[in-house]
């Protein structure tokens, strides 16, 4: 399920686990975990506006556990890398 936040620029991002789309087969579930220790899943942000989609790292329940800000924060310190 896909999770919008909107940014100061009016940019809105649409969050969603990569790989979400594919079956609930455990090769596939391995496929979106970076790291099986720390629980943590690939993100894809992508933006509505000209900025280029990023990809984080985050806890597996980023969806309740991130505030807007706190995925905001996220999404701009990817960008600048």
């Amino acid at each position: 399920m896909a999770r919008e936040v909107t940014d100061a620029d009016g940019i809105t991002w649409s969050c969603v686990q990569a790989y979400a789309g594919l079956s609930d087969k455990a090769e596939n579930q391995a496929a979106a975990r970076v790291n099986e220790a720390r629980d943590t899943l690939w993100i894809v942000c992508t933006p509505s506006g000209a900025a280029q989609s990023v990809r984080l790292e985050l806890p597996s329940e980023w969806e309740t556990s991130y505030s807007d800000e706190a995925l905001l924060d996220e999404i701009t310190a990817h960008q600048q890398k």
